[in-house]
């Protein structure tokens, strides 16, 4: 320890002024850590306009910890001046030239109100009233802090200030906390028990951001040519720093609070009654195709239960706007994006209700539930395994015979090649696909003869309409080609969608 450093014999004379508030553990520790740094360094960061807290940021790592945030800043500055508590006074209202206020728990809010805490307990009750505004039911949450690179820059020159006057000091040589972690540091312990709930990597994230205020309100900021210069004179190693060079802060920073949960999922099976009804969204042109949307009859019912920002609709493949979607039912997931709330199962099957009973019927859904994030990647995993079943109304240009009807049903396993779709090609790219249909089967249709129900087994991502008609020859065999004439596809239903072993 340098000779500058403060003695500890004048340990037991803060403590018998009362320094130190019924000589409690926490705040005896801070006023011996005060006690040991470097007088010189302190007088100077002090003089300087920097807190007292990044003082002990700044002059000695290992003295910075959570008991910091239980004593005012006000007791830190008698302690760090051997009890000149005229001293300590006179500099309160400044804002810390280094943190622009985080360390000091001073900040603006976004009605430009000027809030100060004494402690980090004060601090968190603040930001709790804040979090608790967003209505989050949560148990646990993750802490993020961001600042403004100012005080980054801030913080290179007041170091580069110290280095020219104690370069030799080992305390100057060792790793600085930075601002956001020292704040995270002093407030994390106060918040959970303000918050009532655990820290860890939750779901459930709570993110202080602070913005630098104007630089017309700051008087303080460095011009463009000035940073630069302080740049340059960093990397070169120069030391010519002095106390002109700094100014007061007298507005601290912005902090404005935001909270943000992980997406929650929501599992279930849809039926597609209508042949009207796009399964996303479709609109061209500000111009909506079709009645409506299965994502908008159930994510418009599910978002508003969770209190959520916003949902995406996912599902396991899908079918064009003029085909049914009907036995089993497809796979789909909701993924809610920020939700207060997680719906109870018997708030999920009211909502289940509600969609089914419908005045229109244009949709239905089925086993809705709540589960987990995993279940996202597992359906697109199984989606590539998946098995798809059709019903298809086919005509043929002659008339139906018993031979047909044979030849079509022995078929299994039979191998096709398609090309993307002449009426996709503008959105696909244009590549030959081999797929497989599993087996087929035909039921004729009464007093029809150039009709028949074609029930069908397939591979998944295989076009079934340019299976039936061939598509001017783009898929190989089709259904006009096994029969020898040609064929066209009249109404399309999907009747079951088999995800990998289900």
């Amino acid at each position: 320890m340098a000779d500058e450093t403060k003695p500890a014999s004048g340990d037991s004379a803060g403590l018998s002024n009362g320094l130190v508030s019924h000589g409690d553990h926490k705040s005896r520790r801070v006023y011996q850590a005060a006690r040991s740094l470097h007088s010189g360094a302190v007088k100077d960061l002090l003089s300087l306009g920097v807190c007292e807290r990044c003082v002990f940021r700044l002059v000695s790592v290992e003295a910075f910890d959570s008991d910091l945030s239980s004593v005012s800043a006000s007791t830190l500055r008698s302690w760090l001046e051997s009890g000149d508590e005229e001293a300590a006074s006179s500099e309160e209202s400044s804002c810390c030239i280094v943190c622009l206020g985080v360390l000091q728990f001073v900040f603006s809010d976004a009605k430009q109100t000027l809030l100060r805490s004494e402690c980090g307990s004060d601090y968190a009750a603040r930001v709790t009233d804040l979090v608790k505004q967003e209505g989050h039911e949560f148990d646990s949450f993750g802490l993020e802090v961001s600042v403004p690179a100012t005080i980054l820059e801030n913080e290179r020159a007041v170091l580069l200030y110290l280095k020219g006057k104690y370069n030799s000091e080992s305390w100057l040589q060792s790793e600085k906390i930075s601002v956001k972690d020292a704040l995270k540091v002093l407030v994390l312990d106060p918040l959970k028990v303000s918050l009532g709930a655990k820290s860890d990597s939750s779901s459930f994230q709570i993110r202080l951001t602070y913005s630098k205020a104007s630089d017309e309100a700051q008087g303080a900021s460095e011009t463009t040519r000035e940073r630069k210069k302080r740049k340059t004179d960093e990397e070169n190693g120069s030391t010519s720093m002095s106390e002109n060079s700094f100014e007061k802060v007298y507005e601290p920073c912005i902090l404005s609070v935001h909270c943000n949960k992980m997406p929650i999922f929501f599992s279930g099976r849809y039926f597609k009654y209508s042949r009207n009804v796009s399964q996303t969204r479709w609109i061209i042109d500000d111009e909506r195709m079709g009645e409506a949307s299965v994502e908008e009859l159930i994510g418009e019912n599910i978002l508003p239960a969770c209190l959520g920002d916003s949902y995406k609709f996912h599902a396991a493949g899908r079918e064009d706007i003029d085909v049914r979607m009907l036995g089993s039912g497809r796979p789909f997931l909701i993924e809610v994006q920020n939700s207060r709330k997680c719906p109870s199962q018997q708030s999920l099957t009211e909502i289940e209700e509600k969609i089914n009973k419908s005045e229109k019927k244009l949709v239905g859904v089925k086993d809705l539930k709540f589960i987990g994030s995993q279940c996202w990647a597992m359906m697109r995993e199984g989606e590539a395994e998946k098995q798809k079943q059709y019903a298809a109304i086919v005509w043929i240009a002659r008339p139906v015979e018993e031979k047909d009807i044979d030849s079509i049903s022995s078929l299994k396993e039979l191998k096709i090649l398609q090309k993307t779709p002449v009426r996709v090609l503008h959105r696909r790219s244009p590549l030959e696909r081999e797929r497989t249909i599993h087996w087929m089967k035909v039921e004729k249709i009464k007093g029809s003869s150039h009709y028949f129900l074609l029930h069908l087994c397939t591979q998944a991502g295989t076009y079934i309409k340019e299976f039936v008609h061939g598509d001017l020859g783009r898929t190989t065999p089709s259904m006009g080609s096994i029969l020898g004439c040609r064929a066209e596809i009249i109404q399309l239903d999907v009747t079951d969608v088999k995800m990998g072993d289900s």
